[in-house]
């Protein structure tokens, strides 16, 4: 398996993914898991935060959230010649 470098990583991230590491038991090595699930799980629509409190929330009853109709990602600028 190939390594990567991740440069430049925040702190709080790193204190983060350190502390979830503990919850679960594994080392640092949790990036990989992160990321694994994060790969392979089926995605069929692009994830909004609209969809993600409906779905977390489903259980406590009825919650109808207004369908929003969403742009497309706008491309970053670079400021390379």
């Amino acid at each position: 398996m190939n390594n990567i470098t991740i440069s430049n990583l925040d702190d709080d991230i790193k204190y983060r993914l350190k502390k979830r590491a503990e919850k679960y038991g594994r080392s640092l090595e949790e990036a990989r898991e992160i990321l694994r699930i994060a790969l392979t799980e089926n995605h069929e629509h692009p994830l909004n935060l609209a969809t993600i409190l409906e779905e977390r929330f489903a259980n406590l009853g009825d919650l109808e959230l207004p369908k929003i109709p969403r742009e497309p990602i706008r491309t970053v600028s670079t400021f390379e010649e």
